[in-house]
């Protein structure tokens, strides 16, 4: 199986792109998020790649990052979600939008994706929501012609608010998680919490209000049983 690969773009169009691997060009279909982080046509790129083997076909899917890569894995393994479907939900959101939106059951957010509907967004966010803590943090791609030297990929945002993509941001969730596990929540139901949270508040609060409204709202949930 072909796991990843580097090489010359030598050409992409809005769903696809062909990459020259010592003389060999290799047609890979991805995400426009992905497409939209590559440089320009003859640079140097480096694609985390899924391989699916079928009677008829072995078609390359590949990805600016080992997150997105995880998550594509992830969608594909829900019934009514193909390669093409789970590219455009990943065309849609970023892995980290995602992973909020799953652990948050945000349907309307993953809807937002071209061809899924409120069931299937519905059973994306039932059958994933325990597995996002599987997904890989972010990772960076070859930069063109710079050798080793590595760019940040595209749009690696916390939640869909402009501005929360850096890594404090993240930090700040991981953070407020990780203290209403040590107050006795379950992870699931923290994370998803706090996603919804960093989902509909804008600039993301500082970590002591986040916790402070995480508790409030998992206690109003759980009839005050954590007082």
């Amino acid at each position: 199986m072909i796991a990843r690969l580097k090489g010359i773009l030598e050409r992409r169009s809005t769903d696809w792109l062909i990459l020259d691997v010592g003389g060999v060009g290799y047609h890979v279909f991805a995400s426009s998020r992905t497409l939209s982080a590559l440089p320009a046509h003859g640079g140097e790129i480096a694609l985390e790649i899924e391989t699916h083997v079928r009677e008829d076909h072995i078609h390359l899917y590949g990805f600016a990052t080992l997150a997105e890569r995880d998550w594509f894995r992830l969608l594909t393994s829900v019934q009514g979600v193909g390669a093409k479907v789970g590219l455009a939900i990943l065309s849609s959101l970023t892995p980290d939008q995602l992973t909020n939106a799953v652990a948050a059951a945000d349907k309307g957010m993953i809807a937002r994706a071209n061809g899924v509907g409120p069931k299937l967004a519905a059973r994306i966010a039932t059958e994933l929501k325990d597995k996002v803590g599987t997904i890989a943090q972010p990772t960076s791609y070859a930069a063109p012609n710079q050798g080793n030297a590595t760019v940040q990929p595209i749009d690696p945002v916390v939640s869909a608010t402009e501005g929360a993509g850096d890594p404090p941001a993240m930090q700040l969730r991981d953070d407020a998680v990780s203290a209403l596990v040590n107050l006795g929540f379950a992870r699931s139901d923290a994370y998803g919490c706090v996603a919804e949270i960093l989902l509909h508040d804008a600039p993301p609060p500082p970590l002591p209000a986040l916790i402070k409204t995480a508790l409030q709202r998992l206690n109003h949930q759980s009839g005050g049983r954590h007082g």
